[in-house]
């Protein structure tokens, strides 16, 4: 005897009532099945490997197994491909975005080419956050901050140019922490990993991750941290308290803002809830699989899933401070 459709009904209202499913499992599975969602790379690097992992994986968290890819959108820092995502990406669940942890620098600093609004965003979240750490070739002299603020001749910092959180930690330690940093421009990190082994330069402000290696085996030497912490580095002196003026430590602060949501995920303004729940619990799957946790840690990543919600306080917070704050912060942090 065929079932009726309020036979059909009820029984989808049991299944529903009893936990069995979930109304984001009934629409995901029709929905998904069968389609590719495009993930917009604006910014490479590490940034791209992180990604290629997560689209291998992503997939097994989805009811419908949508396939994931990658398309290339570099330029202006990331601001070109948010501009897409922002303006002309549809919202339905197809596109999301890889953007610099920095953008948010962009619009708080009225940067050019910024067309789109950064808390508006559908946020995801984030796969890692940031230890940034000074390192410096370890066959110097120095080995103290103390060193580093008496140092007789300035001590070059390679960095990739003034937009670089590797030139904004640094020129704040310098202003209120009476380091003697100098800033040297090359036009990418290979270079000046590069340098550094020429010994053209004495070092870099770098995330942890990138020269782990390096400071593990001996070859640099790290002196001064983030507030944000790994326990290799743990027992690093942290930035913000080598200084004693409260406008010092209020900008290292905000500088550090963003290292907190590392590589984050955004999808389109208005993307349906049903879609984006969808995607968030997906991606916190993911992230939270012991097999990608390993592939993180082998590029040189700290694994930490930055849940959504907590990505937008960190901006609120950035957002949020008085303009005359800001204004001394555009001193030394540029985009």
């Amino acid at each position: 005897m065929p079932m009726g459709r309020k036979t059909l009904y009820w029984l989808t209202d049991f299944f529903i009532a009893a936990g069995l499913i979930s109304p984001i499992q009934l629409l995901a599975a029709p929905y998904y099945e069968g389609k590719r969602i495009k993930i917009v790379d604006g910014v490479s690097g590490g940034y791209a490997a992180i990604a290629r992992i997560l689209a291998k994986y992503l997939p097994e968290y989805i009811p419908g197994k949508p396939t994931f890819y990658l398309e290339d959108m570099q330029g202006a820092d990331s601001i070109i491909a948010a501009n897409y995502v922002y303006n002309a990406a549809k919202p339905d669940g197809l596109t999301i975005g890889i953007v610099n942890r920095g953008l948010p620098f962009a619009q708080l600093l009225k940067a050019e080419g910024v067309k789109f609004d950064i808390r508006k965003f559908s946020w995801i979240g984030s796969p890692t956050v940031e230890s940034n750490v000074i390192t410096i070739r370890s066959d110097l002299p120095y080995k103290t901050v103390k060193d580093l603020q008496e140092a007789k001749t300035p001590i070059k910092l390679g960095a990739s140019g003034p937009n670089s959180s590797s030139t904004h930690f640094p020129l704040l330690l310098n202003e209120f922490a009476g380091t003697k940093f100098k800033m040297v421009f090359y036009l990418s990190s290979p270079e000046i990993a590069l340098a550094i082994a020429r010994k053209e330069i004495d070092g870099k402000a770098t995330s942890y991750g990138s020269f782990r290696k390096e400071i593990e085996t001996g070859v640099y030497r790290s002196f001064i941290r983030s507030r944000i912490s790994e326990p290799e580095i743990e027992n690093l002196p942290v930035d913000e308290d080598l200084t004693t003026s409260p406008l010092g430590k209020k900008l290292m602060a905000m500088r550090t803002g963003p290292d907190w949501i590392g590589r984050p995920y955004v999808a389109p303004p208005n993307t349906p809830p049903e879609i984006m729940n969808i995607l968030l619990e997906a991606f916190g799957k993911a992230c939270q699989n012991p097999e990608v946790k390993a592939m993180l840690v082998k590029i040189g990543m700290r694994p930490q899933w930055v849940p959504a919600d907590q990505c937008r306080k960190i901006l609120d917070d950035l957002f949020n401070q008085p303009p005359d704050v800001v204004k001394e912060f555009s001193r030394y942090v540029k985009f």
